[in-house]
């Protein structure tokens, strides 16, 4: 039986030999390693900043993810970013069924539901873009910096 502990936000599993404990982070961060894996996902989204959506890699997996948990049932909420050009619904589905697999092998809890909430695309020159950007700004500031 796997219970919400108000004292250390854990999810307890009863066993015949005692109990296992699971804290919350422990089941967000086996989500984000079964969703970062899936071919089409950039990151994880870590919500918005200054209008634009937080791109987080491998750096923080459990940004972007809440776990709910019940009796023995947990229920994950996944915000991403995908690649520009790729199937959403099939990175979606392929989300939910890499994190209830991923989820259930390791903990043995019950996973009722993956809801994704897809956050951004990424656009595949917006790396480059963006080091563009950055080497213009920097000749910029060097300029105004000889006068």
């Amino acid at each position: 039986m796997a219970d919400k502990t108000s004292a250390d936000n854990a999810i307890m599993k009863k066993e015949s030999n005692g109990t296992i404990t699971f804290a919350s982070e422990v089941i967000a961060t086996i989500a984000g390693l079964a969703a970062i894996d899936i071919p089409g996902v950039a990151g994880m989204s870590g919500g918005f900043v200054d209008g634009f959506v937080e791109l987080l890699g491998r750096k923080n997996l459990t940004k972007g993810i809440t776990v709910e948990v019940g009796k023995e049932e947990v229920a994950v909420d996944i915000a991403i970013v995908v690649e520009y050009g790729k199937s959403i619904p099939e990175i979606a589905e392929n989300i939910q069924q890499s994190v209830i697999k991923t989820i259930e092998t390791m903990t043995g809890l019950k996973v009722v539901e993956v809801n994704i909430s897809v956050q951004g695309i990424k656009l595949k020159d917006q790396q480059l873009l963006e080091v563009k950007e950055t080497k213009a700004a920097k000749a910029k500031a060097d300029k105004a910096r000889v006068k």
